[in-house]
């Protein structure tokens, strides 16, 4: 490590402390940012981890809905995205003015919504999930039609898991897209002897050849759990910085080199110390928008696992908010939309 970097980390560690902070980072962050941070996760899995500590500050190096789930989640603390152009190429594929369009013309339809998602579509959605626990989310619907957003290959990979009919949103991950069928199959000719681990955000055809689908929490932990000294993973690229430090003595070798998240890579040492130093960029989602997407992620965390926050720490966070506010006055069961 250079001096730059060993003083800039100081500088941050220094002032993480004084502020009150915690730093949250996603899978895919870059390794240098993985390596100071206090939790590395998923979003939904960083944002409960953050409820759960002291911190008055949330430092979310992630993309910006990710940042908004943390807002949502944890009211009473303030988020700060050190990149505040960090965002979802696929939470931008969907408004929350096309859903109500959309639901216009689907009367009564249930909406489920993938977290990754603005706050705003998460307020339109009855109930949001994660792609751990989607499948869960919708065997636990008393719907047999729900209109799943924003993306589509996530929703092809529940359809094939449960006999409800999917209207699906024609929104995708532009990381996992590039993952072909070709480099798993190039791959497990390569290296006969690995198993193959995928995301299901991919596309149908990566996933047929895949010996195991699942979400980034998944993959640590099968990556952690298996015997097998030799793994293919069809995520973004990132997450092999956490794979290889967690587990040394095993192989992990990335499914594509170009499964890069641009948006992913914006956040730095630099930009997380000159946010904590500026206490900017925050993000906050407004209380209207807040308190329904608030319900729609409670619902999730009832009926697929997780624990939502309970009425007195609910009543909490919003006596704090207000003081905050304040001071700062299967193909047949598959159709298309989108």
């Amino acid at each position: 490590m250079e001096d730059r970097d060993v003083k800039l980390i100081e500088k941050i560690l220094s002032l993480k402390k004084a502020r009150n902070a915690v730093i949250l980072a996603h899978n895919y962050q870059l390794g240098e940012v993985q390596d100071i941070a206090d939790f590395v996760g998923d979003s939904l899995e960083l944002s409960q981890n953050a409820a759960k500590t002291d911190a008055e500050v949330i430092v979310f190096c992630g993309v910006h809905f990710m940042a908004e789930t943390a807002s949502i989640l944890c009211p009473d603390k303030t988020v700060l995205l050190p990149d505040i152009h960090a965002g979802c190429p696929m939470a931008d594929m969907i408004t929350a003015e096309r859903l109500k369009e959309k639901k216009k013309k689907l009367p009564g339809v249930t909406v489920v919504c993938y977290i990754n998602s603005s706050a705003e579509v998460k307020a339109e959605a009855d109930v949001c999930c994660t792609s751990a626990n989607a499948v869960k989310v919708i065997e636990s619907l008393d719907a047999d039609e729900i209109l799943f957003v924003p993306d589509q290959y996530l929703g092809h990979y529940i359809s094939t898991k449960t006999n409800k009919k999917l209207i699906l949103w024609s929104g995708f991950c532009p990381t996992h897209v590039r993952i072909r069928s070709d480099d798993i199959k190039r791959l497990k000719l390569e290296y006969p002897h690995a198993q193959v681990m995928v995301h299901p955000e991919c596309r149908p055809e990566v996933i047929a050849l895949a010996n195991e689908v699942l979400s980034t929490g998944g993959m640590v932990r099968f990556a952690r759990q298996t015997e097998t000294k030799a793994i293919i993973v069809g995520t973004e690229v990132g997450i092999i910085h956490r794979l290889r430090k967690e587990n040394p003595d095993k192989k992990f070798i990335s499914a594509s080199e170009q499964a890069v998240c641009p948006n992913m890579k914006l956040i730095t040492l630099e930009k997380m110390l000159w946010s904590l130093e500026e206490m900017a960029p925050e993000v906050r989602v407004p209380e209207e928008i807040h308190i329904r997407a608030r319900a729609a992620v409670n619902r999730m965390l009832k009926m697929g696992g997780g624990s939502s926050p309970s009425a007195k720490e609910q009543e909490k966070c919003q006596s704090m908010r207000e003081r905050q506010d304040a001071r700062g006055s299967n193909e047949n069961h598959l159709s298309l939309s989108g």
